[in-house]
């Protein structure tokens, strides 16, 4: 994220995060750390507001079982959900999963979490190509998980709800349009089943940390955050060793992972199958390619902005206070790969492979932030960027502040910097040790340390440590969000079902919900999809509270169309 930061200054800036944050744990700033003779994080469950189910685990059943569907697998909890049927139409994603891919740590395989003879049980007799046969036969199945291309994810979990009365976690993004996740979230409600959606930062203690730390206000005021995603697949693409690719197919020009290769074994059991039937719930592809390759459709999938930029927006929302954006604006290219049809080949595509997009967001005191001010002028501009031709940089945000900068990146690792202050000594923020002191009014600010010019003694051992308080390996939050899912399936009573009762003079749901469920989920879905429309039409696109709507009839950004 920070072009021209040091291995030492890096190592500075994540022990500086690590001694803030246990600095305001010590002064009742932070839940996410425990105060006390050494300072650990708190249990995630404790935190998220979960525990270990009542019970057996929760039975449950994978549909979709390719890139994201293996990360599922991989990373789930058995003691909470039991994945006990799983199904997809492709052969070498029915392998994968049962075997776990090795190029992929988080892909585990069924193989990995279960054992062998769990693994071949599934692969026998549990692994099916039609999900509405597999929820027919498999009776004990409470819930599934969906992992399919984007535009199948509304139908398939509408139908979930609606016919087979099965609890639903779906990746995101949530659907292909506004509508369909309101469709969504109105087929829960009126069927009383939990909807879940897999934006797994609102379950990630790295994210949690960061943000009590800028609820703190150590940093300041904060007006900008500068998020990006960049990748560079602009080298030419070679087979790998043994694999048996499909003859008579486009392959792969560049390496690209949107742009996978077709497999031998892929093509000839889907071939006959693919006839541009789209009613088919299983075929409904216009070609192999279609079904292999759906990021790369309009129709099948959602683009940059859904696939990478919905997970980014949704942290600078979580940390400007899960506020709605005022507007959005933006610019999108195809610059390296062709278009439908193009001569010669380039993994050519519909969507764009560049995209550069700016929203305002509402800062504390505007009347639509947190604070419910009367400053319309305190607008935090939030920048996005995803491009394909330039891997430099790591992903992630920098939050910027009017006394200190946050850099989160890679979901892995946090460093925390001070801006320099008038009349002080003067030293280079990147060099600059911090602790927490109290301010004015007991108000917690950030203060240099006794160190200057480099990293103190042990910044570099405190800093490697996994997680943001040396606490071991950093959880992304995909186990943590399936582990909420299964506790509030056991907890749930459909007779209460999505009943509100007043609080604080606000309408809340009597049952524990998902930290992510629908009605949250939806509004990163309409922040991407409509980013997608303001780069398509070229305009800025103002938001309105009624936007953000789960009302069926609801008005849809850019237009003033009923949803």
């Amino acid at each position: 994220m920070a072009l021209d930061l040091t291995a030492e200054q890096r190592q500075l800036g994540q022990a500086n995060f690590k001694t803030a944050s246990e600095d305001l744990s010590r002064r009742g700033f932070m839940k996410t750390l425990a105060a006390g003779a050494a300072v650990v994080p708190v249990g995630a469950a404790v935190y998220f507001g979960y525990e270990s189910i009542k019970g057996k685990p929760v039975k449950a059943a994978i549909i979709g079982c390719g890139d994201e569907g293996g990360v599922l697998i991989g990373e789930h909890n058995p003691e909470y959900l039991e994945f006990v049927a799983a199904c997809d139409i492709r052969p070498s994603n029915r392998k994968r999963i049962i075997e776990g891919d090795p190029k992929v740590p988080l892909r585990k395989g069924f193989t990995k979490v279960y054992g062998e003879k769990y693994a071949q049980e599934i692969d026998k007799s549990h692994f099916y190509t039609d999900y509405r046969e597999m929820l027919e036969k498999e009776k004990d199945i409470e819930a599934v998980v969906i992992a399919l291309p984007l535009h199948l994810h509304a139908e398939v979990a509408i139908e979930c709800i609606e016919k087979y009365k099965k609890h639903v976690l779906c990746e995101k993004l949530m659907a292909r349009t506004i509508p369909q996740c309101r469709e969504m979230i109105d087929a829960a409600k009126k069927n009383n089943r939990i909807l879940s959606i897999g934006h797994q930062r609102h379950y990630s203690m790295l994210y949690a940390q960061s943000l009590e730390l800028l609820n703190s206000n150590v940093i300041g005021d904060v007006k900008h955050i500068r998020a990006l995603w960049h990748r560079n697949f602009s080298w030419n693409w070679q087979p790998e060793p043994g694999m048996e690719l499909a003859m008579g197919v486009q392959q792969p020009y560049y390496r690209d992972g949107w742009t996978p290769p077709i497999l031998k074994n892929d093509y000839d059991a889907l071939r006959d199958k693919l006839k541009g039937d789209l009613k088919d719930h299983r075929y409904g592809y216009l070609d192999i390619d279609e079904l292999i390759r759906w990021r790369l459709y309009e129709r099948t999938g959602g683009g940059l902005m859904a696939e990478l930029g919905s997970h980014q927006l949704d942290a600078a929302s979580i940390f400007l206070g899960k506020v709605h954006p005022i507007a959005v604006q933006g610019v999108g290219t195809r610059s390296l790969f062709g278009a439908p049809g193009q001569k010669p080949f380039r993994n050519n595509r519909e969507i764009k492979d560049h995209i550069f997009v700016t929203f305002e967001f509402p800062g504390k005191n505007h009347p639509r932030g947190p604070n419910k001010g009367t400053d319309d002028s305190d607008v935090v501009v939030v920048t996005y960027s995803s491009i394909s031709t330039n891997g430099f940089e790591q992903y992630g945000e920098c939050v910027m502040g009017s006394r200190g900068t946050l850099l989160v990146e890679g979901e892995q690792s946090a460093m925390l910097f001070k801006e320099n202050e008038p009349g002080k000594k003067p030293a280079p923020p990147r060099t600059t040790t911090l602790s927490v002191q109290t301010a004015g009014a007991g108000t917690p600010a950030l203060a240099s340390g006794s160190t200057w010019g480099g990293p103190p003694a042990g910044a570099a051992a405190a800093a490697s440590v996994g997680g943001p308080a040396g606490s071991g390996p950093i959880s992304r939050g995909y186990k943590e969000e399936m582990e909420d899912f299964a506790y509030c399936i056991r907890r749930w009573d459909p007779n209460i079902g999505y009943k509100t009762e007043k609080k604080d003079g606000k309408d809340v749901y009597i049952q524990r919900l998902p930290r992510c469920h629908g009605e949250v989920a939806m509004a990163d879905a309409i922040i991407a999809l409509t980013a997608n429309q303001a780069m398509a039409t070229g305009e800025r696109i103002p938001f309105t509270d009624d936007h953000f709507s789960s009302k069926l009839d609801a008005p849809l950004p850019g237009t003033q169309k009923k949803g």
